[in-house]
Parts: structure tokens; C-alpha cells; sequence
């Protein structure tokens, strides 16, 4: 697929689930091609979010977009035919909850969809380099996972720009993600270090007008 770099993925983690299908309409009609899902299971993050079912609403009122589906759970496997069932374009899976990372990975691919690799902030990112020839995207987090509204870690910055450098130094083509914290002040910063999407939740759905504010960080990305 083609995409047209960078982009915003609004979290619906942070959306008014009371008001889902409108909180996203509002972000779509602010210009959003990507829908982020966060999935927790409460055991590998201490909280819990939401399952397919969500996913499948999200994908319903947007049908357009771009269902990209991260999973902070334990035995993810377990679950990817469920979310590619439930409208997933894209599903990714931590580093650190996958002992035979390959094999989930393979798992994923064989829906035919995109495929990508997660690491927290304390991993390095010497533990994936095996894969990267076989992920679609890789998803730097720059919180500790399991809840939204955390303040972006600084060091973040310098693990973007180390693996744009192996991207160009593999010739390689997985896009670059990156994960919490994301905001109007540094969203301009984490693009330049290398990230190609940037995932933003609280700075999008706590605003006063979702469109007003999806259109505002998609104006400061250029």
C-alpha cells in the first residue's frame, strides 16, 4: 500500500466511548485515513480496553479507513483471526509477548494483511532486527503501555532516528510508528526524528472540536 507520509492515527482509546461513531466521524471529517486500536488484556499492561467487537464499530463507522490494530496482550495469537474478522488492516504485536516472534508474525501475514513489530521503551531495539525484513511497520512506544495521557519519554527521539538509519542501511521499507504522548508541541520533533505515523489519542479526542484539532496537527506535520 501507498500511503501519504506522515500521517495522524487518532487512538479511539482516548475517544468518548459513549459517542464512538461520532468522536470518529469528527477525526475523518478532520482529514483521519488510519483508526488506532488498543487492545489490553490486563495482564501485560495493568488495564483493560476493549476486543473485536469495538474494532468492528470503529471499522463500521469509518469503513474508509485504515484499522490499525495494536495488541498489548499475552498469547496474541490466539486472537488474530478475531480482529482481522472484525475489520483489522493492520495488526501489531509486542516483542515482549511473543516468544516465537517469527511464527505470530507469519500467523498474521497469512490473512493477508500488514504485519507489524512492537518494542517497549526499555527494549532495545537490537531484539528485532531479525524481523524487520518481514514486518510491515514497526511501532516505537514512547510511554510504558497501558494508558493514555502519559508524557512522551525523551529518549524516544534518538531510538527514532537509530532505526530510520537501519531502515536506510538495510534498504529496507517498514514504515516507522510512534506511540504515546504525541501531542502539538513535539509532533513536528518525533516526525523529523524519523516517525511516519504518529499515533495521538488524549490530543486529539480531549479536545473541544476533534476536527478542529486533528486538522491543526496534520497542518504542524506539513
Amino acid at each position: 500500500m501507498n500511503f501519504e507520509l506522515p500521517i495522524v492515527a487518532p487512538s479511539i482509546l482516548a475517544a468518548n466511548f459513549a459517542r464512538l461513531g461520532q468522536d470518529i466521524d469528527d477525526a475523518v471529517k478532520g482529514g483521519a485515513s488510519w483508526i488506532h486500536c488498543d487492545i489490553m488484556d490486563g495482564h501485560f499492561v495493568p488495564n483493560i480496553s476493549y476486543g473485536p467487537g469495538v474494532v468492528k464499530a470503529a471499522k463500521s463507522s469509518a469503513p474508509q479507513a485504515f484499522i490499525d490494530v495494536h495488541l498489548m496482550i499475552e498469547n496474541p495469537d490466539d486472537y488474530v483471526e478475531a480482529f482481522v474478522q472484525a475489520g483489522a488492516d493492520l495488526i501489531s504485536v509486542h516483542f515482549e509477548t511473543c516468544p516465537h516472534l517469527h511464527r505470530t508474525l507469519q500467523n498474521i501475514k497469512k490473512y493477508g494483511i500488514m504485519t507489524g513489530v512492537v518494542v517497549n521503551p526499555a527494549t532495545s531495539l537490537h531484539n528485532i532486527e531479525p524481523v524487520l525484513n518481514d514486518v510491515d511497520l514497526v511501532l516505537i512506544m514512547s510511554v510504558n503501555p497501558g494508558f493514555g495521557g502519559q508524557s512522551f519519554i525523551e529518549s524516544s527521539y534518538d531510538k527514532l532516528k537509530r532505526l530510520a538509519e537501519i531502515r536506510e542501511e538495510q534498504e529496507l521499507g517498514f514504515l516507522i510508528q510512534v506511540d504515546g504522548g504525541v501531542n502539538l508541541k513535539n509532533a513536528k520533533k518525533v516526525a523529523e526524528s524519523g516517525a511516519d505515523i504518529l499515533v495521538a489519542g488524549s490530543s486529539v479526542f480531549s479536545a473541544e472540536d476533534i476536527t478542529a484539532r486533528f486538522e491543526e496537527l496534520t497542518e504542524i506535520l506539513g
